[in-house]
Order: C-alpha cells, then sequence, then structure tokens
C-alpha cells in the first residue's frame, strides 16, 4: 500500500501557524510515502515567503512533488511576471514538478498557471498544449498496474458550488485527454475546500480531487489535507481536517 498526503494553498505570508504544526506533526506521526503540494505555497510571491516556504518544507525527509499555483507568481513586479515568473520558486527546484515514483503510481505534473492570458483575471487556470502534451506522454508509457495521477493547481472543471468563477481555459479538453491516456485522477487546490468527485471522460471515470487550505484563508471547511492510500488498483481518499 502507498499513502500520500495531498496539501494545498499554503499562503506563506497569510499561513495558519497552527494548521501547519498540526500537518507537520501528522507527517510524522504516520510516515506518508510521499507528500503533493498543488500550489500557491505562497502569499504574493515574495522571496522571504518562499524562504520561510523553503525552511518549514526542509523537516519533511520523503519524496515532495511541489505544482506552482497563481499566487507563486510575482505580483507586484510586472517585468519579472512577464520574463521570470517562476525564478523565485525554482528556488525549490529540487522539489518542484519532482518525479514521484511510488510503488503503486506516478505523479504526473500538469502546469495550469500562466503569466499572462487573454482575459481580464489572470488568477484562473490555463491548460497549454506543451503542458498537457508532456503530461499525456508520462501517463501513456506507465505500465498497466501502475495508477497515473495529475496533480495541477487549478481544479480543471468546475465542480458545483466550488466553481472557480471563470473556468480552466482547456480544461475539459485537457481532462478528456489525460482519461484517454490513463490517469486515474487529478489532484488540484485553488478553491481552498476539499472535493472529490468522479467524471466521465473519455473511456473512464477520473477522480477529481481537490485538497483545501493550511492559511487563514478558509472557506467552508477549516485548515484540511487528503490523506490519499493506494492498495491493488484502488484508490482511497480521506479528508482530514482540523478540530476547532
Amino acid at each position: 500500500m502507498t499513502t500520500i498526503f495531498h496539501v494545498s494553498d499554503l499562503h506563506f505570508g497569510r499561513e495558519d501557524r497552527n494548521a501547519l504544526d498540526w500537518f507537520a506533526n501528522a507527517v510524522h506521526r504516520d510516515r506518508p510515502d510521499a507528500l503533493v503540494i498543488t500550489g500557491d505555497l505562497t502569499f504574493r510571491a515574495r522571496s522571504t515567503e518562499f524562504e520561510a516556504a523553503g525552511e518549514w518544507l526542509d523537516q519533511f525527509k520523503l519524496p515532495i512533488s511541489i505544482e506552482p499555483g497563481n499566487h507563486d507568481l510575482p505580483y507586484f513586479n510586472p517585468f519579472k511576471r512577464l520574463f521570470s515568473p517562476y525564478a523565485r520558486i525554482r528556488r525549490l527546484e529540487a522539489r518542484i514538478e519532482d518525479k514521484i515514483d511510488v510503488p503503486d503510481a506516478e505523479i504526473v505534473p500538469l502546469r495550469t498557471t500562466s503569466r499572462a492570458q487573454l482575459r481580464f483575471n489572470w488568477s484562473k487556470g490555463i491548460v497549454r498544449s506543451e503542458s498537457l502534451d508532456s503530461a499525456v506522454s508520462r501517463l501513456a508509457s506507465l505500465p498497466a498496474s501502475r495508477l497515473g495521477i495529475v496533480a495541477c493547481h487549478h481544479p480543471l472543471i468546475d465542480i458545483g458550488e466550488l466553481g472557480t468563477d471563470g473556468r480552466t481555459t482547456g480544461g475539459k479538453r485537457a481532462l478528456t485527454a489525460l482519461a484517454r491516456a490513463g490517469a486515474a485522477a487529478v489532484l488540484s487546490g485553488h478553491v481552498h475546500d476539499p472535493f472529490d468527485h468522479d467524471f466521465p471522460a473519455g473511456p473512464r471515470n477520473v477522480r477529481l480531487i481537490g485538497a483545501g487550505t493550511l492559511s487563514e484563508r478558509t472557506r467552508q471547511t477549516r485548515p484540511s489535507y487528503n490523506r490519499i492510500e493506494i492498495a491493488e488498483g484502488a484508490l482511497d481518499v480521506e479528508v482530514r481536517a482540523m478540530a476547532a
């Protein structure tokens, strides 16, 4: 059996220290095989926020994969956003989109952030062809005995009342392509509330699994994370929320 902890939207700069400590204690106690973070390590992509996030992550001696979120791109400096949008988060390069190769599954990155878009709100998601092609190629190369789990920041489609208020451009097309390539699940964040839905896409259903937040910016759910267990080709998700 493989255990993965899935967490998102830590928002260093607006982090909840009690929630971070609660989560760290769970990692040390339960010893998962890997940690997947689906974006928004920081609140305003400041260097100090990335440094704080890196120091916090250093305590975990396990494979970690991090997808950039929209808050991880420069907010105050348009020049840096356009010409070096990932320079600061690349300071954690050893963990960014790291290949997690655990016995029962592989985490496949899919970038949904963009330095600029042809719409007013650049915080929304977009799936570009090069990112999708890379993910599809990795999924197609996996043996049937291993689950392909895609990790991105934005939900690829709106999830009921947890809609992303603008949708991820190219998200539904991407979801169908990922399903055809054999994806079992898509992990995401962004909406700050957990969800778990089956979506019929192509020849099989794909699990759409969202993690909550460990920041002060909670919505319907208290700070939370997902515990994902994989065994014999089956995937089980438990949402763990911090007690009041």
